[in-house]
């Protein structure tokens, strides 16, 4: 299973946010949009870095609620480990375990494509277990 696979299931949408909006402006969007983090990026630039709301909880812990009025690019993450669409799910699997991080953006031919999350991983996983559980049951049932 590809990265390609999970993003013809679930689409293609990506939360953006330009690099100087505020961190409150940030925080709101991923509020409304009830995700966990937005690709920042410009028009020159399709992934600049990825802000996610440890990011934003880490920025408050460090310098306090004020830091929310400075702009995001003072508190994202700028080394963003990217995929393509033919990566495989326990290959962006093993990056996320082994970066510590939940979001994986999609890039192909320097356009953003996508996105993918450790929730899109994990429904993958449970369906895959689920489907090969239902074909060994029905394998021993016919045997």
């Amino acid at each position: 299973m590809t990265v390609e696979r999970i993003l013809s299931d679930k689409g293609r949408a990506v939360v953006t946010v330009e690099p100087d909006r505020t961190l409150a402006e940030a925080a709101r969007l991923l509020t409304e949009k009830r995700i966990g983090a937005v690709v920042v990026s410009d028009k020159s630039r399709p992934v600049i870095g990825i802000l996610s709301e440890r990011d934003i909880v880490r920025g408050i812990a460090s310098h306090g609620a004020q830091i929310l009025e400075e702009p995001v690019s003072r508190c994202m993450t700028t080394k963003v480990v990217t995929c393509v669409g033919h990566t495989g799910v326990l290959e962006v699997l093993e990056l996320m375990t082994n970066g510590k991080f939940r979001h994986v953006p999609v890039v192909e031919d320097h356009q953003l494509v996508g996105i993918v999350s450790i929730g899109d991983i994990v429904k993958y996983r449970l369906a895959q277990a689920e489907a090969e559980t239902r074909a060994m049951r029905d394998y021993i049932a016919t045997a």
